[in-house]
């Protein structure tokens, strides 16, 4: 079932936390238009806290990296102003 909730679109399953994490840090950003999270997939690292990574833009908008535990999920965020999105990021990133 595809549908949406706020910007986020819910068309697979969402790893643990990483709804909130959209909810309160991508989709009340104004320049964000829409939020797609992909399929999950399993890796080989281990590690219980959710870590979301900026990894490049995208002629859309940017693509998201979240990890929990050995679930890996790309996040495909619609924008216009990418480089607003990865400054987000960088301001998120411990000192």
């Amino acid at each position: 079932m595809k549908h949406r909730k706020s910007k986020i679109k819910r068309q697979h399953s969402i790893i643990k936390g990483l709804q909130d994490f959209l909810e309160r840090h991508i989709s009340t950003l104004e320049y964000v238009t829409g939020v797609i999270p992909g399929e999950i997939k399993v890796s080989k690292a281990t590690g219980e806290n959710l870590l979301v990574k900026y990894k490049y833009s995208t002629l859309s908008g940017s693509k998201l990296i979240a990890k929990s535990g050995t679930s890996i999920q790309e996040v495909f965020v619609i924008t216009k102003e990418p480089e607003k999105l990865e400054k987000v990021f960088d301001e998120m990133k411990p000192k």
